[in-house]
């Protein structure tokens, strides 16, 4: 998704580039909070996360959310990123991996200066989790990102990340 994210950003005539995965949603609260971030000097800002969905497994997950992002410093791309231009070329955009690419740029931007938390949550559909199962997603996730940060080859994690079809 890399090369897709940046031909979208280098079309954009704009001071401020709001990256969504597309089954995100941008509730009232999140339009607002974006509006104040923009008037700030700030360079990044990422949303809560919150899952589409009722019963207690969304809640788990998004409580992971926060603690990968908040304790980690690694939000995730379904956290929406929200940076300004000139701090994303000069982190040199997303990187040309097929996977872990919104972490890669989480980790450029975040060497660059502070990563701020907008004060409202995304609400993110609940289909990739419901498609292999919640803790089954979660596990595999949380084993990408620790071998992606151990050294694993991108390449070599695409091909773990995608499930099984059922």
């Amino acid at each position: 998704r890399g090369p897709q994210l940046n031909a979208g950003a280098a079309v954009l005539d704009t001071d401020w580039l709001l990256f969504l995965h597309a089954d995100v949603r941008l509730p009232a609260a999140a339009r607002l909070a974006l509006e104040g971030a923009v008037a700030e000097p700030l360079d990044a800002a990422v949303f809560s996360l919150a899952i589409d969905a009722t019963g207690f497994w969304p809640r788990l997950m998004e409580l992971g959310a926060r603690v990968r992002d908040r304790l980690g410093g690694l939000p995730y791309g379904d956290q929406g990123l929200l940076v300004r231009r000139r701090q994303f070329d000069r982190a040199g955009g997303y990187p040309d991996i097929p996977i872990m690419e919104d972490v890669a740029m989480v980790r450029a931007l975040r060497r660059l200066g502070q990563i701020h938390r907008l004060p409202a949550s995304l609400r993110v559909s609940p289909r990739r989790w419901l498609r292999e199962g919640p803790y089954r997603a979660w596990a595999r996730n949380a084993a990408l990102l620790t071998a992606w940060l151990a050294g694993v080859s991108p390449h070599r994690l695409a091909r773990w990340y995608r499930p099984e079809p059922k």
